[in-house]
């Protein structure tokens, strides 16, 4: 066991370009997850590693407290084919650790230091 939590699944980027993948990544600190200020404990990112071409996610890589349950809904995209644009319309709930992988999907396209709490 860690501390941080360490939980990845899928490709990591190094793995996705040897495989010919054109890729796309987004990390995000934890500093930026609303739970992770309200704790006190910014230890940690997200990475997140997609296909530019089909915006599938490919792999996610969490070094964060909670990091083993915030993996779980990155290992249902990836198995089930799920795009980047279709989780920035899932529902994460606020003031959770598990709203950083939201943050990190948006990160792909926003920088989210600059968005309200609530934002999507």
């Amino acid at each position: 066991f860690t501390d941080p939590q360490i939980a990845s699944a899928g490709l990591t980027e190094a793995q996705a370009r040897e495989r010919g993948y054109e890729v796309k990544v987004s990390t995000l600190e934890m500093k930026h997850v609303p739970r992770a200020l309200a704790a006190r404990d910014t230890r940690g990112l997200i990475k997140l590693v997609a296909d530019a071409s089909t915006d599938r996610l490919l792999g996610a890589h969490i070094l964060a407290p909670e990091a083993g349950e915030m993996i779980q809904t990155a290992v249902m995209a990836i198995k089930f084919g799920i795009t980047v644009s279709e989780m920035r319309s899932m529902m994460f709930p606020y003031l959770t650790n598990a709203e950083g992988l939201k943050l990190a999907v948006l990160a792909f396209d926003k920088d989210v230091a600059m968005l309200s709490c609530c934002a999507g």
